[in-house]
């Protein structure tokens, strides 16, 4: 009977999870009409089309300095124009002499470090500041309970709230794109759950192997990145980056509405405070995507829209605490929700010395080690590399440290600063952080500036402000008082609020979503869609074929070889390649429904 009723209940939150991303796709949708029609066409090198489009986009957008680009964009493009030359289209490398990758990074983002601090110096980057607080600081609690049940103490909330603000703080200063958020992922913590048992199996000491391991991970990354291998990230597509990205965005939806499901589930819960922990839950992001919808309404005026959209995700925090503690405060203790739990103290979870013992590990085991960090090394880097190529996404209008076209620059000396920040972290039994799909991506939208009228992309905020400040204020959480008790104050069911609307909020332009959706329209109602001209029987196919990598990256994640979930990853070039070669999709077909 609990089986069934566990049955019941999981088939209940995943159809919950769907209906939701509806809902949610349909509210944004009827809040912004044309946003979803003025995103901008990208075209693929070589492509017929691409010479025009390089003439009639990119050059005219780089010569706006006066109207739509800041003056220190204007300099980022004529940074980017010195080290462009007849060939910046041309296919790059899979490898490179050493450091010539880390280097040209550099060389085209330091001129623009002081420009990455003063444009981060205004209202709306303060706004996002507040939004991906509560954003990246939910995740970091969350995780490190998990991980202090994975490891049985030896990493916990102190260990990965410590983490998230230190290594925050370090790459936001030293990244060569520094509007990538970095966290702790899910595939991380089945990794450490996976290298925890093989410790138990094998008689080893959990920690000084977690250190070893993240040694020799951290010195393959090094090499990675002074080779420029994350040139190798060109053969993923469109294809992978769709996958990838809603699979991080469900990810989010699930988590929350679990979390919900279970105040209803829990035995030591009444049904009242089941429906409390909805209400607050729904009111949090209601009233976030709501208000981030505003600026393409009537109300109001201009000025009026813009920081009530700038503020949303935040104000829909507030509202939702308000709700919880209004109803605390009218009901008493019996409507008190479970709140933030923030670690009292700055020491380790289990009380152990910072430092990890790393020679208490037997001399083979420490070779041994290598073994699995080739495994951890895949996951990271392509959890680093990919969501950096979404960050990087022409879409988004991005231009410093960026050659024309280039989806890829910046990722050599990122990964330089992971694989420090990887070494740093093994040596004091911290989590290892990567790039953060979610929160990422919902950086560079709380970024984005748009046209008041046309409702279209003008240009993203790039600077470095905004992820100095928000691993700063976590960093205080964990060092001082006074932040710690106001956060004790936020209930939980907010923080799942702003879950659903990290996830929700990372579909729209996510052309698969977009595809899924046009599963259920009326066939002569899509012709607006980019891939109008492939006939229906063919977006269906390939759609399906998405949504099957995307169950089987989900069985993969929650089964026991969850450890593999990053060969999973690996495994999607090969199979778009091969959907075009035998014919499953033609070519012609392919390069639309693909086209990066």
């Amino acid at each position: 009977m609990a089986v069934k009723s566990s049955r019941a209940v999981a088939a209940a939150m995943t159809m919950a999870s769907i209906l939701l991303l509806g809902a949610s796709s349909a509210w944004s949708f009827s809040l912004a009409p044309h946003r979803a029609l003025s995103r901008p066409k990208l075209t693929t090198a070589g492509s017929p089309s691409s010479s025009t489009t390089t003439t009639t986009t990119t050059t005219p957008h780089r010569r706006r300095s006066s109207s739509s680009l800041t003056k220190s964009n204007a300099v980022a493009a004529a940074v980017a124009d010195d080290d462009d030359d007849e060939d910046d289209n041309r296919d790059p490398p899979l490898f490179e002499p050493l450091l010539e990758g880390i280097l040209r990074d550099y060389r085209m983002r330091l001129p623009l470090y002081r420009s990455d601090v003063t444009d981060g110096l205004n209202v709306q980057c303060l706004a996002a500041t507040l939004f991906l607080f509560f954003a990246c600081l939910a995740p970091a609690v969350g995780f490190g309970a998990l991980f202090g049940s994975a490891t049985n103490g030896a990493i916990g909330t102190v260990e990965m709230v410590s983490s998230t603000a230190a290594c925050g703080v370090i790459y936001a200063l030293t990244a060569a794109q520094p509007m990538t958020i970095i966290g702790s992922t899910g595939p991380v913590l089945a990794f450490v759950a996976t290298l925890v048992k093989l410790a138990e199996k094998m008689n080893l000491p959990f920690l000084p192997l977690y250190t070893w391991t993240g040694i020799w991970t951290s010195a393959i990354l090094l090499v990675s990145s002074v080779t420029s291998a994350s040139h190798s990230v060109k053969y993923l597509t469109r294809f992978t980056d769709e996958i990838f990205s809603t699979l991080i965005s469900f990810i989010f939806v699930v988590e929350a509405v679990q979390n919900i499901a279970r105040s209803f589930t829990n035995p030591a819960s009444s049904f009242a405070k089941g429906l409390l922990t909805l209400v607050v839950a729904a009111t949090t992001y209601f009233a976030a995507n709501t208000l981030r919808g505003l600026r393409n309404t009537v109300y109001f005026n201009k000025r009026i829209r813009k920081n009530l959209s700038n503020f949303g995700p935040t104000l829909g925090v507030v509202a939702g605490a308000l709700v919880a503690n209004w109803a605390e405060l009218s009901q008493g203790a019996a409507a008190a929700l479970p709140a933030l739990v923030i670690p009292p103290t700055f020491a380790t979870t289990s009380g152990r010395p910072w430092l990890v013992p790393l020679f208490d590990l037997p001399v083979w085991a420490r070779w041994g080690a290598f073994l699995p960090a080739i495994m951890a090394t895949v996951l990271l880097f392509l959890d680093q590399n990919i969501t950096v190529r979404l960050v990087n996404n022409p879409q988004y209008k991005m231009v410093k440290g960026r050659r024309r076209n280039s989806m890829l620059d910046g990722m050599h000396a990122d990964m330089l600063v992971i694989s420090v920040l990887t070494f740093l972290s093994s040596l004091v039994g911290l989590p290892w952080l990567v790039a953060a799909t979610v929160r990422s991506i919902s950086h560079v939208r709380a970024l984005s500036v748009f046209d008041s009228t046309t409702g279209r992309l003008k240009r993203t905020i790039e600077q470095r402000m905004t992820g100095l400040s928000i691993h700063g204020l976590i960093g205080a959480c964990v060092l001082f008082d006074a932040p710690r008790a106001v956060l004790t104050r936020i209930p939980k069911p907010v923080l799942m609020g702003l879950f659903l609307f990290l996830g929700t909020s990372s579909l729209p332009g996510n052309e698969m979503w977009e595809r899924i959706k046009g599963l259920f329209k009326d066939s002569k109602r899509a012709s607006e869609e980019r891939w109008s001209a492939v006939p229906r029987r063919t977006t269906t196919l390939f759609t399906a074929i998405q949504i099957a990598c995307l169950g089987a990256m989900v069985y993969v994640k929650e089964s026991p070889i969850g450890v593999l979930f990053p060969v999973v990853i690996a495994l999607l070039a090969p199979l778009r390649f091969a959907l075009e070669k035998t014919g499953v999709v033609k070519k012609e077909y392919m390069d639309i429904l693909d086209e990066d």
